[in-house]
């Protein structure tokens, strides 16, 4: 079981200086213990520049584009609402050099990203488990990326058109066997574009085999170490109930299913 600890220690006799805190988290790195003043700047680095294992790391938009196109198209918004952390899972779509995303007008948290409130959307594929010789080393194979800016709210012909491209983003042909946007569909839906800049993404990449024990380490190899792949896959189609038997899965579906990489 992997845990994270956050602990402070006793209060110091000027009880306007700051406290110190450790944390100790387990991840591809393993343990580590930090001292810092609690949320100082210095515990955030530069967001768009991947700090560890920097090999990882992917530099060329194709890499990127390949990152967020691969899967089921569902990403991690996160922002700041009224100085309190959001964060909320949603679909996306790539348009060229931009991702469109849509939600409910109601929905408080968007109006604040829409206004220009800083933001940045998650994209994570679990390629496999990793099995290694200690549980420090345990770890997964994955592909990551993350993308920061402001968000842009499309209004009228723009709000349709990135609606109708999330659609064929997600499900190529569909948008053609539907019928059109409907007025009031516009009125409740808003669509937003996240421009991909230059300078404010990071993309990252695991793969391979366990790390191998160290010459002269202590381990025992009779514990089984490698990989187990993870893959996602579509099942059969269930009808809903309102339909007659002799309604035919549409062809974008068909498609979608029979076309599917299970490897992307």
């Amino acid at each position: 079981m992997v845990k994270a600890t956050l602990g402070f220690d006793r209060p110091r006799r000027n009880a306007c200086a700051p406290r110190k805190f450790w944390i100790l988290v387990c991840g591809y790195s393993g343990l580590h213990k930090q001292t810092r003043t609690p949320y100082d700047g210095a515990m955030i680095r530069n967001a768009n520049r991947i700090n560890r294992i920097r090999e990882r790391s992917q530099h060329e938009r194709e890499s990127l584009y390949a990152i967020l196109d691969a899967g089921h198209k569902v990403g991690t918004l996160s922002t700041i609402a009224d100085g309190k952390p959001w964060v909320v899972p949603m679909l996306y779509a790539r348009d060229g050099d931009r991702l469109l995303l849509h939600g409910s007008v109601g929905s408080g948290a968007l109006r604040l990203v829409e206004a220009g409130a800083p933001a940045a959307l998650s994209v994570t594929h679990m390629d496999g488990w990793i099995f290694a010789h200690t549980m420090f080393n345990m770890s997964a194979n994955y592909r990551s990326a993350v993308v920061h800016g402001t968000l842009e709210n499309l209004k009228g012909e723009a709000a349709a058109d990135a609606l109708t491209k999330m659609v064929e983003g997600m499900t190529p042909g569909r948008p053609a066997e539907m019928p059109p946007h409907t007025k009031k569909h516009l009125v409740g839906t808003q669509a937003m574009a996240l421009q991909i800049h230059d300078g404010q993404w990071t993309a990252k990449v695991r793969t391979g085999e366990p790390t191998q024990p160290e010459d002269g380490e202590d381990y025992d190899p009779n514990i089984w170490t490698g990989v187990v792949p993870i893959k996602a896959v579509f099942g059969e189609p269930v009808p809903a109930a309102r339909h007659s038997s002799d309604v035919q899965l549409s062809p974008s579906i068909r498609a979608l299913i029979e076309g599917y990489d299970v490897n992307a």
